[in-house]
């Protein structure tokens, strides 16, 4: 019996220990791509603070426009840069020869970026950024470290510096906020949320339609099977 139990507290030393050796815990992003309002400010946000250098070539200023019910117009006063057209692709003004010169390398498209890496990611890796003297631009990032992009919202949320902490189970780093930023705690998290909320729906713009007809044939299935068990039924009695 002691010969078990010595076994089973190693197995559990083993688990605590792997699981403090993991990446940074992803932080959980409230996603509603239903909500339009939070779909235009996504919008409004990444043409201000990210367009600069990435583009969402799939969508156009039409398609938020008709996806979220506003006017034309209003798309292009409000959200869209100045001097775009409502048909034109959400497509960055940086070059590739300038990208890399800057950067070293070409920021990606973002278009499938949230199919690609989840919600819960793009919310936690920008809000990650800290200070680190080390790297080119200053800044590092928890959850994608030596990341190449600089912190974008810098001024909005503040600098944070990392810290390590020692724990029973080894050390791991732990962001605080030194210098605030114009926006509160609270104010940030909505504008972040509001953002990776638009990049979500740019990924899949049909996605609640889709979903409202998956109710409609899962329940024509639902009826087709019961006919198919009646029909199976009427076949077979004589057999039985």
């Amino acid at each position: 019996m002691k010969t078990y139990t010595a076994v089973f507290l190693l197995f559990l030393a083993f688990c605590f220990s792997a699981n403090a050796s993991e990446k940074a815990l992803l932080q959980t992003a409230n996603i509603d791509p239903s909500n339009r309002v939070s779909l235009l400010r996504g919008a409004k946000h990444f043409v201000t603070y990210c367009l600069g250098c990435h583009s969402v070539k799939y969508m156009r200023y039409l398609r938020i426009a008709l996806d979220t019910g506003t006017d034309e117009k209003t798309v292009l006063t409000e959200i869209a840069p100045e001097g775009a057209g409502i048909y034109d692709p959400l497509h960055t003004a940086m070059n590739k020869r300038d990208a890399e010169k800057w950067f070293g390398v070409q920021p990606p498209d973002l278009s499938l970026i949230a199919r690609s890496r989840g919600a819960d990611w793009l919310y936690s890796y920008l809000t990650s950024y800290y200070t680190d003297a080390q790297r080119p631009f200053g800044v590092n990032n928890l959850i994608y470290p030596q990341t190449a992009m600089p912190n974008p919202f810098w001024q909005l949320q503040g600098e944070q510096v990392a810290k390590t902490r020692k724990t029973i189970w080894g050390k791991h780093l732990e962001l605080e906020l030194t210098t605030p930023g114009k926006l509160s705690e609270q104010e940030f998290s909505r504008l972040t949320n509001d953002l990776v909320n638009f990049l979500v729906y740019v990924g899949e713009p049909e996605q609640q339609e889709r979903k409202a007809l998956g109710r409609y044939v899962l329940f024509f299935l639902l009826i087709f099977a019961v006919i198919a068990y009646l029909l199976k039924r009427e076949y077979w009695k004589d057999i039985h």
